[in-house]
């Protein structure tokens, strides 16, 4: 069975670049991020071919921009607009297709679309990646919300970083959605402790749900 899920985040540097990794993995999937903004550490993409995602099952940014910052400003500097009409999921073969956002949801592409107004149109099903830290009940609840409102499907929230139960507990239930699992901090965090720990914490058939 293939389909298509969209990860995105609370918020940026949340952790799901490792946790998209994690999942193309253990969906036997191909992986793409339709926008990088920022290459001067490496790409996300490049990240995710170094946690074990072979180069062959990662697809092409459709833009590659230069400077850290949102979509919107780093298209400006590099004199592009983005244009979010041709924001189409692309033809992949006969795996499934994890795709990777940029930043959290409400992050502009140009004056006029936010991330979010891309994801409800293409109308697949969304993992939240949240961090377990302080604060992350207020990000997610909001987040979630923004996502019910525009009547994107979310699939369930996947929470990286140490235990919390408690805000795990109270964002499921507050934000009715379904609990995916925790990733860890790792350390190391190298191509096998990260596919160990995603079989540890999450079961892959809760993808296909």
């Amino acid at each position: 069975m293939t389909r298509s899920i969209v990860v995105t985040g609370t918020d940026t540097d949340v952790g799901k670049t490792v946790f998209s990794a994690a999942l193309t993995q253990a969906l036997d999937a191909d992986y793409w991020k339709p926008i990088q903004a920022g290459n001067d550490d490496g790409t996300d993409s490049i990240r995710v071919m170094k946690f074990g995602v072979p180069a062959d099952r990662i697809l092409p940014e459709q833009y590659r921009l230069a400077t850290p910052a949102s979509p919107h400003l780093a298209a400006r500097l590099d004199n592009v607009r983005i244009d979010t009409h041709s924001l189409d999921v692309p033809e992949h073969g006969d795996r499934s297709l994890v795709i990777e956002g940029a930043g959290g949801l409400m992050v502009p592409l140009n004056e006029n679309t936010l991330f979010i107004d891309i994801f409800a149109r293409w109308g697949l099903p969304v993992v939240l990646c949240a961090r377990t830290a302080l604060g992350t009940i207020n990000h997610s609840l909001l987040s979630i919300e923004a996502l019910k409102t525009r009547h994107i499907p979310v699939l369930g929230i996947a929470f990286i970083g140490d235990e919390n139960s408690e805000s795990e507990r109270i964002i499921c239930t507050v934000g009715g959605v379904r609990r995916l699992g925790r990733l860890p901090w790792l350390s190391p965090l190298t191509p096998q402790t990260l596919q160990a720990a995603f079989a540890k914490q999450f079961d892959v058939a809760d993808f296909f749900a």
